[in-house]
């Protein structure tokens, strides 16, 4: 199954920027507001994004840490390509063709940061995850998940996924990037937002919240206290 992940998303790569905003109805407070609760005590952090594509959210997180050096890995080698053109002349980054449930991360991080990833990982493999985050993370360092969740029930789940199809049918991205889009997302595991947040209290991380929620699109939020 991660076979074709990767090989979907190597598909989709060239185009993978230019249809997020269309894809993502709250696109801009999406990205945004995950960006500005991180709140460091270094302007040199060292970053980690998992499942990082094309680097779309690394980039937005280097505006406001410019000195930061970031790890960038990802399944895609080809949405890696993009990410290394993105920030072609740019010192400090770092590049990992590799599934990251699975890699085994020697160095410790400031901040974990993922986007629209973390779904396509297994209940068992999230949790896991949470706890290898916590465990890489250095005391007060940030971890932020912006995701789709699965609806607490059938009747909202439905609600959500009804909104997102009028959304994206709207959105003006040709029938075959929606037909596409329609079939990448058969590929998606999602998790409830209740147990995420469990979970990841349970692995350790203090002030978990949600800080920002729009029908199935969530920013989780957790820290290690220091």
């Amino acid at each position: 199954m991660r076979y074709d992940i990767r090989s979907k998303f190597n598909d989709v790569s060239q185009e993978y920027d230019r249809q997020r905003r269309q894809l993502i109805p709250c696109y801009d407070d999406f990205y945004n507001i995950a960006t500005s609760v991180i709140d460091l005590l270094t302007d040199f952090p060292k970053v980690l994004d998992v499942g990082a594509g094309t680097g779309l959210f690394s980039s937005l997180l280097l505006n406001k840490f410019p000195k930061a050096k970031i790890t960038l890995i990802d399944i895609s080698d080809k949405m890696l390509d993009i990410a290394k053109q993105r920030f072609e002349g740019i010192d400090g980054f770092e590049y990992i063709v590799g599934d990251y449930s699975q890699y085994n991360f020697a160095g410790e991080y400031d901040v974990i940061i993922s986007a629209l990833s973390i779904h396509h990982l297994t209940d068992e493999q999230k949790r896991a995850f949470y706890n290898r985050s916590y465990s890489i993370l250095r005391p007060n360092g940030i971890f932020i998940n912006c995701d789709q969740v699965l609806g607490d029930t059938e009747y909202l789940d439905s609600i959500y996924k009804k909104h997102w199809k009028s959304s994206i049918e709207k959105s003006g991205l040709p029938k075959d990037k929606i037909t596409a889009g329609y079939e990448r997302i058969k590929l998606d595991k999602e998790t409830p937002l209740s147990t995420q947040l469990q979970w990841l209290s349970e692995a350790g991380f203090s002030d978990v919240d949600c800080i920002y929620k729009y029908y199935h699109f969530a920013v989780m939020f957790g820290r290690k206290i220091g």
